[in-house]
């Protein structure tokens, strides 16, 4: 997947918020369902528009981003 393609934002959609491409979800979504226990599965089924290949790459990408910063895990 194209990182530029993978996170968007539009102020006309969730009033900017940073969201999957293509969808309303914002990514911060992603993160609250993780931090709450919640599957990737589980988070899937409940924003369906959001595919597993987003979900991985939006991962994938703050992995990177925190090895860039020393605290990959």
């Amino acid at each position: 997947m194209e990182s530029d393609a993978l996170i968007t934002t539009d102020p006309e959609i969730q009033g900017g918020t940073p969201c999957f491409a293509g969808t309303r979800v914002p990514v911060r979504s992603l993160f609250d369902a993780i931090k709450h226990g919640r599957t990737i599965d589980y988070f899937l089924t409940q924003f369906p528009t959001v595919k597993p290949e987003q979900v991985k790459a939006v991962l994938d990408r703050a992995n990177a981003m925190l090895a860039a910063t020393g605290h990959a895990a």
